[in-house]
């Protein structure tokens, strides 16, 4: 029984794996040589998951449980961040949010059901928080950019930023997962969500 887990998870990383390289299929040709290596490479450590499964047979992994925090973001704390990103821009368009949509997406992920929070840990809104904002098309210009920089604040309201004195997603690894949120099919959210988490708990 034990033999036939690990062989399903080493199935279900596989399959993830062979969705990620199709969902960078899709926008090679327009990708720069350098976002291109930085999708690749996102998706190289993704497959190193299957090299823990090994390890998941003789129960030497722990399992790894997402921190929690009460405290939340707020509405206009993004949106001052999101002006100091305004300076660097020429596009008039920039920024120029669709229907309070960024407001809606705070409230989506730290929404509740029957008393508790529908994204349980801080790892996991982070997830939902970055996919949301690219997805949605919250803004009328520059969605990617003001993505991950509203991803690497949320990061650190949190004081997740950073481990060991080194940042938990350097900059091509979060280039790398905004192009392949925007890039990928609605269904394809849940493999997105594992495949930022993975590099959030790691």
């Amino acid at each position: 029984m034990k033999g036939y887990t690990a062989n399903q998870k080493r199935l279900e990383y596989l399959e993830q794996t062979v969705k990620l390289i199709d969902i960078a299929n899709r926008m090679d040709e327009r990708l720069e040589e350098s976002d291109a290596k930085s999708v690749l490479k996102v998706i190289g450590e993704y497959s190193k998951a299957l090299d823990l499964l090994d390890d998941y047979d003789h129960k030497t992994v722990k399992s790894i449980k997402g921190q929690t925090s009460d405290l939340q973001i707020q509405y206009e704390d993004c949106i001052s961040v999101i002006n100091q990103l305004r300076f660097f821009q020429n596009s008039d368009l920039f920024a120029l949010e669709r229907d309070k949509g960024l407001k809606a997406i705070i409230g989506n992920i730290y929404q509740t059901y029957d008393g508790k929070d529908v994204y349980l840990s801080i790892e996991e809104k982070a997830a939902n928080f970055l996919y949301m904002v690219v997805k949605n098309h919250v803004f009328i210009d520059g969605n990617k950019r003001i993505a991950a920089t509203l991803f690497i604040y949320f990061l650190q309201f949190y004081g997740v930023l950073y481990r060991n004195e080194k940042p938990v997603i350097d900059n091509n690894t979060l280039t790398a997962l905004t192009l392949l949120i925007a890039e990928s099919n609605p269904k394809e959210k849940d493999i997105l969500i594992r495949l930022i988490m993975n590099f959030l708990k790691s």
